[in-house]
């Protein structure tokens, strides 16, 4: 198992390095930072001068990959590619554009992030679950192709609809949770329940036909048969036996999220007013600050890999059948 854990831990490194390569070429070598410059600036602004004052204030005025005029192995460290790019590794995301410590903003807005998507990742993965497993035990019958439709339905509705619906009618109408903003302490529960609740309700249409096939898919196996012919009721069969064998597929799926349970949800962030990590990055893309988009997306591409390593490592938890190599 350690030898399998630190083979995978090596893999990771040249997919690390190759999504740090190329996110620098996207915003160094395609969008140049004389480019940055420009949008930064505006129209009317630009000006050689401008530009070059510009980046020597965000240290852009370096060479890319190679500085020639340097010395004594600064050829590699006095480049935008070093300061950028390569100190990310080592947690340094350097400064966004109004001149605050990306990695301190980073782990002030993680909790708020974290307080949104756990609650709603546990409570859907839950209720999608028991929703799915309700189907299937109804499998052929009214309630399986109601069920089925109003899953449909859900899919089919933009996320926006939840978000806007939910504020107006919880919000504006009925008065039960403020319509946005945050606040720490146990104050912060009054403005994170209506996230949660759109986020998990929002949710449950896509996780629950997920789910519902793979439980329809479990059910046929002999497994299934052997248990009802040994006079199983059908409930302990679907909770105890195809559930266990079905949590492969399902920890398969969950990986997906795990980099949103700290990255946060953009949308909702948004739209509630909640400082968070997600908000964060939407800011700083409308604000075309491309030093925290492109920390945010080296974090997500660590985090996601990361993922991956805990799921293969669950599959051992899940099935014992599973001998990681």
């Amino acid at each position: 198992m350690l030898a399998y854990v630190i083979r995978r831990l090596l893999y990771a490194i040249p997919i690390l390095v190759g999504v740090n390569l190329f996110t620098f070429a996207l915003f160094f070598v395609v969008n140049t930072p004389d480019d940055m410059a420009r949008m930064q600036l505006g129209v009317k602004r630009v000006t050689p001068e401008a530009i070059q004052k510009w980046k020597a204030e965000r240290g852009y005025d370096k060479p890319l990959v190679w500085n020639a005029a340097a010395s004594d192995g600064a050829q590699l460290t006095e480049t935008i590619f070093f300061s950028k790019s390569v100190r990310m590794f080592a947690g340094d995301f350097g400064r966004a554009d109004d001149g605050r410590d990306i990695a301190r903003e980073i782990g002030s807005r993680m909790l708020p992030s974290l307080a949104i998507a756990l609650p709603t990742f546990t409570l859907g993965l839950f209720v999608a679950i028991c929703f799915a497993l309700l189907l299937v035990f109804f499998r052929a019958t009214a309630l399986d192709f109601y069920g089925v439709v109003l899953c449909v339905a859900m899919m089919s509705i933009s996320g926006l609809f939840y978000i806007i619906g939910g504020q107006w009618l919880v919000s504006k109408v009925w008065h039960l949770v403020p319509i946005s903003g945050y606040s720490g302490g146990l104050d912060a529960g009054k403005f994170l329940i209506l996230p949660v609740i759109i986020g998990v309700f929002g949710g449950i249409g896509a996780s629950t036909r997920w789910y519902r096939t793979i439980f329809l898919e479990e059910i046929s196996r002999d497994y299934v048969r052997t248990a009802r012919a040994k006079g199983l009721p059908e409930r302990v069969v679907l909770f105890r036996h195809v559930l266990r064998n079905a949590l492969i597929p399902i920890l398969t799926g969950v990986v997906v999220v795990i980099p949103t349970l700290f990255m946060g949800s953009l949308l909702t962030e948004s739209f509630f007013g909640i400082p968070g990590l997600g908000s964060y990055t939407i800011d700083a893309i409308n604000a075309q600050d491309f030093a925290v988009v492109r920390s945010m997306v080296f974090i997500g591409s660590v985090l996601y890999i990361i993922g991956l390593l805990l799921t293969d490592l669950s599959y051992t938890l899940a099935d014992p059948r599973v001998r990681l190599q």
